[in-house]
């Protein structure tokens, strides 16, 4: 059986963290594709055109924060299914609780060791991958 690609909508501002997601998954990029918004600003005008199947959302970013962009994403119906993991270096309790609150699937600390990002992140596309939601 033919694996469908899993569309990634990857929401970061910072271009070496950019830079370190597609080097943690060099191995593996042909199963993805990947879409790159530098802000929620960003992300939600490509989201008009191209729905991903999962959306990794940094929180710091200038313009439409990751909180600003999930509180939209829950106005918008047809959005509101993606299951979003937040990516970020924040491990205040404070943002935790409202990205859940607003409907978030996962919220992983970016590690600053190269290895424990990688392991973090294929962790992440490889239960993705094997979701049955994303294959219907």
């Amino acid at each position: 059986m033919l694996q469908k690609k899993i569309k990634i909508l990857l929401i970061e501002d910072d271009r070496i963290e950019v830079i370190k997601f597609n080097r943690a998954i060099s191995s593996e990029f042909s199963s993805f594709i990947i879409s790159l918004a530098s802000n929620g600003k960003e992300a939600l005008s490509l989201l008009k055109t191209s729905i991903p199947d999962i959306i990794l959302l940094d929180l710091n970013m200038p313009d439409t924060n990751g909180i600003d962009f999930l509180k939209s994403v829950n106005d918008i119906p047809k959005l509101k299914h993606i299951p979003i993991i937040v990516l970020t270096t924040s491990n205040n309790s404070i943002d935790i609780k409202e990205c859940y609150r607003l409907g978030i699937s996962g919220y992983l600390v970016k590690s600053l060791k190269y290895e424990d990002y990688e392991i973090k992140i294929n962790a992440i596309l490889k239960y993705w991958s094997l979701n049955e939601f994303i294959h219907k």
